[in-house]
């Protein structure tokens, strides 16, 4: 599910991706939404909100939505040098490393999050939820080379409509077929978003911040998966290889 890229990348990669992903940003956005009151897995109403600010002269608020930004950047942006660094040496698992720092994120926000609400880090919290997202962003388009976006659902709508209308006009078999396909996975994407936000939803009054441990927890057993099975294929090559030398 991670680890295939290009021609060996298929449908069903992309779609396992995107459910799981898309179901943990749902988490995510819910627990940031009732906890802190604060957007965690886009930056779009941020900008409106900095604006609004802004021409307010609350020079301080405006700021803050600006370090939201900031930080949703700066997390798409280490994932993206994490992952060119580790594959640039032919690291075939170079997603692991920024994925783990998403996993260690969010389990400790998880465990502490109360713990520095009550000490006054709020914003500190939802910059470092924001750092996190912003780095599933940017693993989840390189991994699905820009197929999958799994924290915002915006432009998912905007090209689930085209492609909706375009079932209308494109009647060959390869293109009604391609369109279905990428229409499943944008509803895929969606109705797992919504999931997320609705799990999470009912488990935030329960557990409160202790949901993103769920959601740190779907993500490290989905990578551990994946590492393992990877090394299984590895050395069961290594095996065949033996064998035929």
């Amino acid at each position: 599910m991670f680890r295939h890229k290009g021609k060996t990348r298929t449908f069903k990669h992309n779609l396992r991706l995107a459910a799981l992903l898309s179901f943990i940003a749902g988490l995510v956005n819910i627990v940031g939404v009732l906890h802190l009151k604060v957007l965690t897995t886009n930056v779009t109403g941020h900008f409106a909100f900095f604006a609004e600010e802004l021409v307010r002269k609350n020079y301080l608020l405006a700021f803050i939505f600006l370090l939201f930004i900031f930080s949703f950047l700066s997390g798409a942006f280490v994932a993206s040098v994490i992952t060119e660094y580790f594959a640039k040496r032919d690291d075939k698992s170079a997603h692991k490393y920024s994925m783990t720092v998403e996993i260690i994120i969010l389990f400790v926000i998880g465990s502490a999050g109360d713990y520095f609400l009550n000490a006054g880090y709020l914003y500190a919290i939802a910059c470092v939820l924001l750092f996190a997202m912003g780095i599933q962003n940017s693993l989840v388009t390189q991994i699905s080379n820009s197929t999958v976006r799994t924290t915002h659902l915006t432009g998912l709508f905007t090209d689930l409509g085209i492609e909706l209308s375009q079932l209308f006009f494109y009647k060959k078999a390869e293109q009604q077929h391609k369109l279905k396909k990428s229409i499943e996975l944008r509803i895929a994407i969606i109705a797992c978003f919504f999931a997320g936000c609705v799990v999470g939803g009912f488990l935030y009054s329960v557990l409160s911040f202790a949901v993103l441990i769920i959601a740190s927890a779907l993500l490290f057993v989905a990578l551990s998966y994946d590492v393992l099975l990877f090394n299984y294929y590895k050395i069961k090559r290594r095996k065949v290889k033996i064998a035929q030398s």
